[in-house]
This record gives C-alpha cells, sequence and structure tokens, in this order.
C-alpha cells in the first residue's frame, strides 16, 4: 500500500500492529501448546505403552532445546530482512506434519528424531523468536503491552491444549490424539502465519501507529532513537550485558519447561488423579495468561529489571510451596503455589523480550536474540532431562524441583545486576554490514 494511504489508514484505522498482535497470539499458542504443554499428557500413557522409562521419554524435549537455539541462531538475520511470515508458514506445516507422525511411533529413535528435531525445528520458525522480534519492530513505546497481549496465547495454550489433550488421550488413545493435534494445528495456525509483516516502515508506518504529524512534532522520539541506537550482533556480542542476560533469563525460564512436562506425573505420583495433576496447569495457566497484560502495563511504565526480579523470585517461592504441599498431602496448599507460578509466569516473556529490545535496540533485534539462543536454551534444555533422571534414581521429584527454585532466585540476583550495554555508533552502511555476520 502506499505511504499516504498507509499514514491516513494508522491515524482514522486500526494500526496494522494490532493485526500482528492477534496473529502472535494464535502462532504462540500453537507453538508452545504442542511442545510444551502437549508433552506431559502423553508421557504416562506412552512411557507405559512402549516400555521407556521418564528419562528416554524426556530426550526429545532436552534435545529439541538444542535444535531451537540452531533453528534460531540460522534465521535470526534474516528474519530481520525478510520478515516472519516465510519462516511461520513452513514452520506450521512442518510442525502439524511431525504432530501426524507421531502418532505412528513405535522406536525410541523415531520419537527422538520426529519430537526432538522436526517438531522442535518447526515450533522454533513458529514461535517466540520470529514472533516477538517482529514485535519489537511494531511497538516501541506501547512495546510491554504488546509483547504481553501476544505471549498471551501461550499461557492459553495451558488452558486449551493440557485438559482436550488428557480427554483426547483417554478417549480415542495417545495415537490418535497426536495426529488430531497436528491436524488442529494447521487448520489453526495456517491463516494467522500469513498475517505476519516485517516492520512498519516497509508499509508507510511508523512504530505504535505513529502518524507523520506525531514524528514532526517529535512524539516518536522514543522509537527514532530505539532505532538509530540499536547495535549490531557482533556488538552485541562484545558486551558483557549479553552473556549476563543469557544467564539470567536461562535460570529463570527453567522451570517453565520443567513444570509443563512433570507436573501431570508429578501430581498421580503423589496420588491424584490424571485430572487434577492437568487441573494444575490451568490453575497456573489462567494467571499466566490474565497476569501478561497487567504487566505489560507497568513494564511500559516502570524499570523492567526490578519487575523482571520480582517476576523469577515469585516464581522460586511458588516452587517451593508446591514441594511442600505436594509432599505433606495439602491439596489446596498446592493450588495456591501453582497460582502463585502462574503470576511468576505472566511476565516471564514480555519482561525478557523488553529488556532484550531495550538494551540493544529493534534494527538487528533477529540477529542479537539469534545468537543468544544457543547460550540460552543451554540452561533449559537439560534441565527436563535432569529432573527425569533425578525421579528415575531417587523415585521423587521434591529435591529436583528444590533446585529449580534455587535457580530462579539466582536468577533474580543476576537480572538486578546487570547493566545496559554502552552503545557503540558507527555509520549505517558499516552497521548494516556487520549485522548480518
Amino acid at each position: 500500500m502506499g505511504g499516504k494511504q498507509a499514514h491516513g489508514s494508522a491515524a482514522s484505522g486500526l494500526y496494522y500492529g494490532y493485526w500482528l498482535i492477534v496473529a502472535a497470539f494464535v502462532t504462540q499458542f500453537v507453538a508452545v501448546g504442542v511442545t510444551n504443554y502437549a508433552a506431559g499428557p502423553f508421557l504416562t500413557p506412552m512411557t507405559e505403552d512402549l516400555g521407556w522409562t521418564r528419562a528416554e521419554f524426556t530426550i526429545p524435549r532436552s534435545l529439541g532445546g538444542a535444535f531451537m537455539a540452531l533453528t534460531g541462531f540460522l534465521i535470526g538475520a534474516w528474519v530481520d530482512r525478510f520478515g516472519a511470515r516465510p519462516f511461520m508458514t513452513t514452520g506450521i506445516v512442518v510442525t502439524a506434519a511431525s504432530l501426524w507422525l507421531l502418532g505412528s511411533i513405535d522406536a525410541l529413535w523415531s520419537w527422538i528424531v520426529l519430537n526432538g528435531v522436526i517438531l522442535s525445528v518447526g515450533a522454533a520458525m513458529l514461535g517466540n523468536l520470529v514472533v516477538n522480534v517482529t514485535m519489537a519492530k511494531w511497538f516501541v513505546e506501547l512495546r510491554g503491552r504488546a509483547v504481553a497481549l501476544a505471549a498471551m496465547g501461550v499461557s492459553f495454550a495451558g488452558i486449551g491444549v493440557t485438559p482436550v489433550l488428557v480427554w483426547a488421550i483417554d478417549a480415542w488413545g495417545w495415537r490418535t490424539a497426536w495426529e488430531a493435534l497436528g491436524v488442529a494445528s494447521l487448520c489453526v495456525g495456517l491463516p494467522f502465519t500469513l498475517l505476519m509483516r516485517r516492520a512498519p516502515e516497509d508499509h508507510g508506518l511508523h512504530p505504535d501507529g505513529r502518524t507523520d504529524a506525531d514524528v514532526a512534532a517529535g512524539r516518536a522520539a522514543r522509537a527514532a532513537a530505539d532505532y538509530s541506537g540499536s547495535m549490531t550482533r557482533r556488538e552485541a556480542l562484545r558486551s558483557a550485558a549479553f552473556y549476563l542476560l543469557i544467564v539470567a533469563f536461562g535460570l529463570f525460564v527453567i522451570n517453565i519447561g520443567v513444570m509443563l512436562l512433570q507436573t501431570v506425573p508429578y501430581m498421580t505420583d503423589a496420588g491424584y488423579d490424571r485430572g487434577t495433576g492437568a487441573m494444575m496447569i490451568v490453575v497456573a495457566s489462567i494467571p499466566a495468561m490474565l497476569a501478561k497484560p497487567i504487566w505489560g502495563h507497568f513494564i511500559d511504565r516502570l524499570e523492567p529489571k526490578p519487575l523482571a526480579a520480582a517476576g523469577s523470585g515469585m516464581t522460586g517461592v511458588a516452587m517451593c510451596v508446591i514441594v511442600l504441599s505436594v509432599s505433606s498431602g495439602s491439596l489446596a496448599g498446592a493450588y495456591v503455589g501453582f497460582f502463585l507460578l502462574g503470576v511468576g509466569w505472566g511476565g516471564m516473556i514480555p519482561l525478557q523480550e523488553v529488556i532484550w529490545a531495550s538494551f540493544f535496540g529493534r534494527r538487528y533485534l533477529g540477529a542479537v536474540r539469534g545468537a543468544a539462543l544457543p547460550f540460552s536454551l543451554a540452561f533449559g534444555a537439560g534441565a527436563p532431562l535432569a529432573v527425569s533422571w533425578y525421579h528415575d534414581v531417587v523415585g521423587n521429584y521434591d529435591g529436583a524441583l528444590i533446585a529449580v527454585a534455587i535457580a530462579s532466585f539466582v536468577a533474580a540476583g543476576l537480572i538486578l545486576a546487570v547493566r545496559p550495554p554502552r552503545r557503540e555508533r558507527e555509520s549505517a552502511p558499516t552497521r548494516h554490514a556487520a549485522a548480518v555476520r
């Protein structure tokens, strides 16, 4: 569309960035639902049917972290150049095909390849990296709220995926449930991947829906400074803040991968039925979803680092409450613990993405975030496997989950300690060339 028409639409109609929030909500619901939320309901029936240990079942999720990191590293700079749409469209097709094929597996190696490699690559092209990089380009002043609203799709997966899968597995068997999940993912996700666009400037628009008059009046200065002060991947890799953020957020997110996979078997081991285990995920997911806009509201008004430290500390407290409650047989206490866990989860994605974008700018953010992914996911990739291994050896989850809680407390301290990098100044051509190296 022409620049004049685009500006008029931004001034009098709905800013296209809001359509991207809707698309991002749906695609993250699919990507996270089929990777993080889907595995837990399948763990017990598949291990019992196929004779695997829980550690063997968990291998794909740990391996998947490595492949998601590799995929993000490879496509990060290309997302900056070409936008999210081609990657997300490919990702939803790969994701749906791998889910369908999971219904036919009989051997551990095929489970590892399909779930750990192919599904992970598809979900990586569909999910957080490409979505949040796009959100950061379309929103600056409203970035916290935009990322938070889009990330509500992640939490909605816990409400809409886990209990439905428990029902489907019990009613149809785990093989048919995988196939149905593949078909549903394609039908739901594909139309929304086609809505994605690279950056507002490509369409004669400005971030946050600002008009030409706003720009002329200096009301878009923050977005201009965010763009002009952006750091390339090479510059980011030379800053201490890059690595401190990797460690801090790597430790922050460990608990979500562990709990999404282990909650259902954890609760059944404690004597509760599978429905109660699934309900705990719902109890965490509802506040995680509803709290995201609240987190986003405060992120856009307050310093995000103390908020991120508070969110990480809250997840650590919640993990301790869950362990103490479940071990003592207090179902009410477990509900409280999972509720607090969900509130902490609500801030996890928007806080992380806003801090990364505010530290390094939006122009080369895909390349910077792609470079960080291999390091970030290395922290979380081994945690679910380690927790499963601990259970297979010790016979319970308590010690492993307390260790996960400690990781959240350490993350809170690191987030408070990290300082924004000092941004270098280079000519535009030099910076553009460095960005893709």
